[in-house]
């Protein structure tokens, strides 16, 4: 991993995050201080991003390329659209990391240190952050819960059919 040093809140970087799909519709001073909390990370193919069982702070936003999620070593998921986050799920539930995450490829994302919000952001900077976070979060668990239930239907209905073809 080839790792920045925390981002400065310059024009360049602004326009960079705003770049990003989820960040769009935040206000330029919420993205000011997203960039103190965050670095570039650069991974290179096969490079473990996020090891299940961590308790890391990081949250992830992939830039470019992809990253391939595993569950107890089976893959659930590929990720490959700009501005997707991941290690959400560890910032929500306060638990260890539920799952393994892998570049596929050369990938570039943008790494948030959510433990860095305590000492780097005032009181009021950190609830502007975790507003834009939470709001984030929500909308992409709610479209992961939809993929869900989807594989939920499909795979109730192959059983069903396994079975009448059994009886």
């Amino acid at each position: 991993m080839i790792e920045s040093e925390y981002l400065k809140d310059n024009v360049q970087n602004i326009q960079k995050i705003m770049a990003i799909p989820p960040l769009r519709r935040f206000e330029t001073k919420i993205l000011k201080q997203l960039l103190k909390l965050s670095k570039i990370r650069e991974y290179g193919h096969g490079e473990l991003i996020i090891n299940e069982g961590d308790t890391d702070p990081w949250i992830y936003f992939l830039l470019s390329g992809k990253v391939r999620v595993e569950k107890e070593g089976i893959e659930i998921g590929i990720l490959d659209n700009k501005g997707e986050i991941f290690g959400e799920m560890r910032i929500l539930d306060g638990l260890t990391r539920s799952a393994s995450v892998y570049a596929e490829g050369k990938t570039d994302c943008l790494a948030v240190d959510t433990s860095a919000a305590t000492n780097r952001l005032t009181s009021d900077e950190r609830a502007g952050i975790l507003l834009l976070l939470y709001s984030i979060f929500t909308e992409y668990i709610a479209i992961r819960l939809c993929l869900v239930n989807d594989e939920l239907i499909q795979a109730k209905e192959e059983v069903r059919k396994l079975k009448e073809k059994n009886k």
